[in-house]
C-alpha cells in the first residue's frame, strides 16, 4: 500500500518540484521495500537533475539496486562517478558481498587500495566477513594486519567480525588471541567465541559453559536470545558431561526469568533451540511442552519437533505432526522437514509414502538439493526399491557427495548386491572421492552380505594403508561379521584380539550372530559373556545367553542368569511389530490382545500354524478369506 503510494506520488511530481531531499525520500522507500522500479525511477530524475554527483544519493542509489539484486547496476553508478570516496566504494563492496559477487567485492577493495582511499572500519569488516564466508585465510590475515596498521583493531565490531573469520577458516585458537587482546567486548564479542566452540567441539560444559557465562556477567554483559541460542546447541555436545548437571534447564530457567522470549512468539530461533536440546537429551516430552507453548509457529519449529521425534525413535507422533503442519497451521514443509520425515517410510508408512513425498519435493523443485536426495536414495533402499533409489541417485540434477555414494552403495549392500557395491565404491574412488566412514561401513557390509571375503578384506586393508584411515569399531565390527558369515569365526576372533581398538557391543554382536547363524555354541558363549560384560545393564544380553544354555540343557546356567538378571532389576521390553493396512498403521506386541479384532487374529494365526502343520483345513479359514 506505502509502495503504491509513493509510485503514485511520484508520478504526479513535475520535474520542477523535484529537489535532492524529495529523490533521497524515494530512494529510502526503494531501499525498505527493495523497488526495482520504484529505484530505476529515481535514477532517472537524479540523472535530470544533475545530482548524480552528491556522494550521499549516488550512495543511496547503489544501495538501492544491489538490494534489488543488481549489482551490474550498482557498479554502472559507480563508474559514473569521478570522486569517489570511502562511503561510495563501502556501498558497492557491501552490494557484491550481498549478492555473493565475492570475487568483484575483493577486486573491487584491491582498487581502492591501490587508488589511495583510505579504507575504514566498515570496509576492514566487510571483507574480513567475506573471507570468513570463502573461507580465504590468507585475505583474512591481511585484513587483521591492515586493521592493526591503521588502527581500527580497537574497534569491537571489527574484531568481531575477525574473530569470526578466524573460527569459519578453522583457526579458532587464533579467534580466542584475538578475544583475549580485545579492551573492549560486547555481547557479540562472546556469540562470537561461543559458535567457536560449537564449531570446534573443543569444549568441556563442567569447566568452559560455567567460565564463560561467569566471565561474561564480569565483563557487565547480559545474555542475550543469540548467546542462549548459542549455548543450547552444545548441551549434548559431550554427553558424559550434561548428564551430571542440567544445564539446558539452567538456560531455560534463564529464558523465562529474563523474559527473552516470553510466549515464544518474537523470536522462533530461541525456541527451536530449546526443542532441539530437549531432543539431544533424549527428553522429547519436555520438546513437547516448549513446541505447545508457542502461540505461533513457523516451518522450522514443526520441523525441530518432528526432527525431535524421530531422533528418539517415535515414529508415530512424527508423522501425525507433520500432516497436522499442513492440515492445521497450513505450513508448507521446506526440504529440511521433508529430509527429517523421510525416515518414518522405511518403518511406517511404506513406499506409497515416501513416494508421495518424492513427488511433493518435484512439483516444489525441491528435488535438487543433495540432502534429500541423499535421504530419499537411503529411503528408497530400505523400503526394497532399489530401482528408485539408482534413478534418484543418477539424476545428474543434483552433485553427489560422499554420503550420495555411500548411501547408494549401503542400498546395494542391503540387497545383497555386494558385487555392484564394490563397483560403485571402485567408481567413486577413480573419481576422485575420498571415502568417508559411513561408505567404507557402507561397502563391507556389503561384502560381508554376498561372502566376498576377498574384496572385503582388500578394501580394509586400502582404507587403513592408502587412506590413512584409523579403524573404528563400526570398521572392525563389519569385518568381523564379514568374516563370521563366512564361517571363519576362529579368524575373526584372532581380528578380534589383535585389532588397534578396544571391543564394543557391536563387535561382539557381530560374532553372536555369526556364531548363531554357524551353530558354534562355544564361540556365541564367549561372545555373550563379553557383551554382559561391557553391557551388564542390557537384559537381552542375559535372555539370549540363557536361551543359549536352555537349548544345551544347562539349567543351573539359566537359573543363575535369571537370579542375576533379578538382582539388577532386569526386565526384556516385548518385542513388538507393525503392519500397515489402508494408511492405517497396526502395532502388535508379544502376547497382545490389545487390538480390536484380536480374537479374529488369534483364530486365522491358529489355521495358519495348523496348515503349516499339514493338518486339515480349519472352519473358520473360509470364511475369514
Amino acid at each position: 500500500m506505502i509502495l503504491s503510494s509513493a509510485r503514485n506520488t511520484f508520478a504526479l511530481i513535475t520535474s520542477r518540484d523535484y529537489t535532492s531531499a524529495t529523490v533521497q525520500h524515494f530512494l529510502r522507500v526503494s531501499v525498505t521495500h527493495r523497488s526495482l522500479k520504484l529505484t530505476k525511477q529515481s535514477h532517472g530524475q537524479i540523472l535530470s537533475l544533475g545530482h548524480i554527483s552528491n556522494p550521499f544519493v549516488s550512495t543511496k542509489l547503489i544501495t538501492a539496486y544491489a538490494l534489488c539484486g543488481q549489482p551490474t547496476q550498482s557498479q554502472l553508478v559507480f563508474n559514473s562517478i569521478q570522486h569517489k570516496d570511502v562511503y561510495l566504494y563501502n556501498s558497492l563492496i557491501n552490494g557484491y558481498v550481498k549478492n555473493h559477487g565475492h570475487n568483484e567485492a575483493l577486486e573491487l577493495f584491491r582498487n581502492m587500495y591501490y587508488s589511495n582511499v583510505s579504507p575504514d572500519d566498515f570496509t576492514l569488516a566487510t571483507i574480513s566477513k567475506l573471507s570468513g564466508e570463502i573461507k580465504d585465510l590468507n585475505v583474512g590475515m591481511l585484513i587483521h594486519g591492515l586493521s592493526i596498521k591503521i588502527g581500527f583493531v580497537v574497534d569491537v565490531i571489527l574484531a568481531n567480525s575477525l574473530m569470526s573469520m578466524y573460527v569459519k577458516c578453522g583457526k579458532f585458537s587464533e579467534s580466542l588471541n584475538l578475544f583475549d587482546e580485545m579492551p573492549q567486548r560486547n555481547v557479540g564479542s562472546w556469540n562470537v567465541r561461543i559458535s567457536g566452540h560449537a564449531s570446534s567441539r573443543d569444549f568441556s560444559l563442567d569447566k568452559d559453559l560455567c567460565e564463560i557465562v561467569w566471565s561474561m556477567q564480569i565483563d557487565g554483559v547480559k545474555l542475550d536470545a543469540f548467546t542462549v541460542s548459542s549455548l543450547l546447541t552444545l548441551i549434548g555436545v559431550n554427553v558424559e558431561n550434561t548428564k551430571r548437571w542440567d544445564y539446558g534447564g539452567e538456560l531455560h530457567c534463564y529464558i523465562v526469568r529474563n523474559e527473552l522470549d516470553i510466549g515464544f512468539d518474537s523470536d522462533f530461533h530461541l525456541a527451536c533451540s530449546l526443542i532441539d536440546m530437549y531432543s539431544r537429551d533424549n527428553k522429547v516430552v519436555r520438546s513437547r511442552r516448549v513446541f505447545d507453548q508457542m502461540k505461533r509457529r513457523n516451518v522450522y519449529a514443526w520441523t525441530a519437533m518432528i526432527n525431535g521425534y524421530v531422533q528418539n525413535g517415535d515414529l508415530d507422533e512424527a508423522l501425525v505432526l507433520f500432516h497436522e503442519m499442513q492440515l492445521k497451521d497450513r505450513i508448507e514443509p521446506n526440504k529440511v522437514s521433508l529430509v527429517s520425515v523421510l525416515p518414518t517410510c522405511s518403518s511406517l508408512i511404506g513406499l506409497s509414502g515416501g513416494k508421495q513425498i518424492h513427488g511433493f519435493a518435484i512439483r516444489k523443485e525441491l528435488n535438487h538439493d543433495v540432502s534429500l536426495c541423499n535421504a530419499l536414495i537411503d529411503m528408497y533402499s530400505k523400503c526394497g526399491s532399489l530401482d528408485c533409489a539408482r534413478r534418484v541417485f543418477e539424476d545428474s540434477s543434483f552433485n553427489k557427495d560422499a554420503i550420495s555414494w555411500s548411501s547408494i552403495v549401503s542400498g546395494y549392500g542391503l540387497h545383497g548386491k555386494g558385487h555392484e557395491a564394490v563397483l560403485l565404491y571402485n567408481k567413486m574412488v577413480c573419481l576422485g572421492s575420498k571415502p568417508d566412514i559411513i561408505t567404507i561401513v557402507g561397502v563391507l557390509s556389503a561384502c560381508g552380505r554376498s561372502g566376498l571375503i576377498n574384496e572385503g578384506l582388500e578394501i580394509y586393508n586400502s582404507v587403513i594403508n592408502t587412506y590413512r584411515f584409523k579403524p573404528t569399531t563400526e570398521i572392525c565390527a563389519c569385518v568381523v561379521d564379514m568374516l563370521g558369515r563366512a564361517g571363519q569365526l576362529d579368524r575373526a576372533l584372532d581380528f578380534i584380539k589383535t585389532m588397534p581398538v578396544e571391543p564394543s557391543p557391536s563387535i561382539w554382536g557381530a560374532l553372536v550372530s555369526a556364531s548363531v547363524m554357524h551353530g558354534n555354541s562355544e564361540m556365541q558363549d564367549l561372545a555373550y559373556k563379553s557383551l554382559i560384560q561391557l553391557e551388564p545393564e542390557n537384559p537381552s544380553n542375559y535372555v539370549s545367553l540363557s536361551n543359549l544354555y536352555a537349548s544345551s540343557r544347562r539349567w543351573d546356567a539359566v537359573a543363575e542368569l535369571r537370579t542375576m538378571m533379578k538382582d539388577r532389576g532386569l526386565k526384556k521390553s516385548p518385542g513388538c511389530s507393525w503392519i500397515s493396512i489402508h494408511g492405517k498403521t497396526h502395532c502388535f506386541s508379544v502376547a497382545d490382545k490389545a487390538h480390536p479384532c484380536s480374537v479374529s487374529i488369534y483364530e486365522m494365526l491358529d489355521d495358519l500354524i495348523l496348515i503349516m502343520r499339514g493338518a486339515a483345513s480349519s472352519p473358520h479359514l473360509g470364511k475369514m478369506t
